[in-house]
């Protein structure tokens, strides 16, 4: 029976996955987005520093820094979570690879979700 398979038909299932244009583009524009929410997230939290507690709450209270560490918070744990999960799929194999993904993705979901409560607990 295997004499009978062509090149292509022994290969399928062992080449791409389909989703490496999909992944390029998600971190193409997350380290985009990074470049500029980086700097803005240095500057706003350094104007921010030093004060009482009342004034920090004053000033994420607004919405530029508020949305500025907002945005930053998310993209970065994202942008995180896809690069550990390309690195466990390239290392980690097996039942083994597959626990450490849903491992990853819960964690920073759960990462995301903390930082927006945080986020608008001090801005609310």
């Amino acid at each position: 029976m295997q004499r009978y398979l062509t090149d292509r038909k022994r290969a399928r299932g062992l080449g791409a996955a389909r989703r490496g244009t999909h992944h390029h583009w998600q971190m193409m524009i997350t380290s985009m987005l990074l470049v500029i929410l980086v700097p803005a997230f240095a500057i706003t939290f350094a104007l921010g520093l030093g004060g009482s507690y009342e004034e920090v709450l004053a000033y994420y209270g607004r919405p530029l820094p508020a949305l500025i560490t907002l945005l930053t918070l998310v993209v970065v744990i994202f942008h995180l979570m896809q690069e550990t999960i390309v690195a466990v799929e390239d290392y980690v194999h097996g039942i083994a690879g597959k626990l450490t993904i849903v491992a990853v993705t819960a964690a920073s979901y759960t990462l995301m979700a903390a930082g927006i409560f945080a986020v608008a607990k001090l801005a609310l």
